[in-house]
């Protein structure tokens, strides 16, 4: 019979598993004590008197209003923009697919001032010419590239939506080469032929959100996308449906949890945006003042508490999102082998 191992020589030694999952507690409940002592810290600041005095204020009521309304305009434009990004990501193989992949990751890295300068800079210093000149190039290589790679294996409607794409890219062109010599910026032209202000307006707003709620919702989407099997749209495809069908008959449904969540983030991710914000629409009570920068109004006319009351709420509000968000996206949908 072969012979029993030999009684370790210090026992304590027995489990050093132990050692290691105290120090694992320790970290977690240290930094949980963080987070707990800065709620605290805002919920000592301000009384209950206090909070319903600030919420009572007819600018912190519009704030609230506005902040609804850009957030959840912000997550549906979001959703819109990473739904067919995600799922190009996921599905395809294509090259500068990792470039792609890493630029649309920016808006997240890049300092949020940096993005409202960026807008700003955009919408006053571009030209109509300029813009309908980038369009209209990409448009016009977009084509190219579908004529030559594209249409040998494409199915029959590609040739009119290529040349679509090509008249759209050639009146583009042509606009571009009359308007070289216009002296109106793309903010002129947008507020005073087509009614669509932008910069210190509210729906420049919602324009200063949409770069990063977007890509966080990007990054949820094809992560959802990436969990359900591709046979479903194989099989899809097999019984008649092409790739529009089978993505829209079968794989948007199964990701239906997946896209409350990515809108969900996207909202809160939103709800939080502020050097965008400031820079590019401003925070002019009663008409660009979103919660974000109403703590900031606050803080600078020495109202502490209104600031506290303000902040409360914005954690409320994180809170209950993510707990959507953990709601949506518990259970993943179907993968197969």
């Amino acid at each position: 019979m072969p012979s029993s191992p030999p009684a370790p020589s210090h026992p304590w030694r027995t489990r050093p598993e132990l050692p290691f999952l105290l120090f694992l507690a320790a970290v977690l409940l240290g930094y949980l004590g963080l987070l707990v002592a800065l709620v605290a810290a805002n919920i000592l600041t301000v009384s209950p008197a206090q909070a319903l005095e600030v919420l009572r204020n007819p600018d912190i009521i519009h704030s609230i209003r506005l902040t609804f309304f850009t957030c959840t305009a912000t997550a549906a434009l979001s959703v819109l923009i990473a739904t067919p990004i995600g799922y190009l990501l996921s599905r395809f193989r294509f090259p500068g697919r990792m470039l792609i992949d890493t630029l649309l990751d920016i808006p997240i890295l890049l300092p949020p001032l940096v993005i409202g300068l960026s807008l700003l800079i955009l919408f006053n210093r571009i030209t109509p010419s300029s813009c309908c000149l980038v369009l209209g190039g990409t448009l016009a290589l977009a084509t190219l590239v579908g004529w030559l790679a594209v249409l040998p294996r494409s199915a029959p409607p590609a040739p009119a939506i290529l040349t679509t794409l090509g008249l759209v890219s050639l009146t583009l062109l042509a606009t571009a080469w009359f308007t070289r010599h216009s002296t109106a910026s793309l903010e002129t032209l947008a507020g005073d032929r087509f009614g669509l202000p932008m910069t210190f307006q509210p729906l420049g707003i919602v324009l200063a959100q949409l770069p990063v709620a977007a890509a966080f919702a990007i990054r949820t989407l094809r992560t959802t996308f990436d969990q359900i099997s591709p046979r479903y749209e194989a099989v899809a495809l097999t019984l008649g449906c092409n790739r529009g069908q089978a993505f829209t008959r079968v794989v948007l449904p199964l990701a239906g949890r997946g896209v409350l969540a990515a809108g969900t983030l996207a909202w809160a991710r939103a709800l939080g945006e502020f050097g965008p914000v400031l820079v590019f629409a401003g925070a002019t009570r009663g008409r660009t003042e979103v919660l974000a920068t109403s703590v900031f109004l606050e803080i600078n006319i020495g109202n502490l508490p209104g600031a506290a009351a303000i902040s409360l709420m914005m954690i409320l509000l994180a809170v209950a999102v993510l707990l959507l968000v953990r709601l949506f996206a518990g259970n993943p949908p179907p993968s197969g082998q």
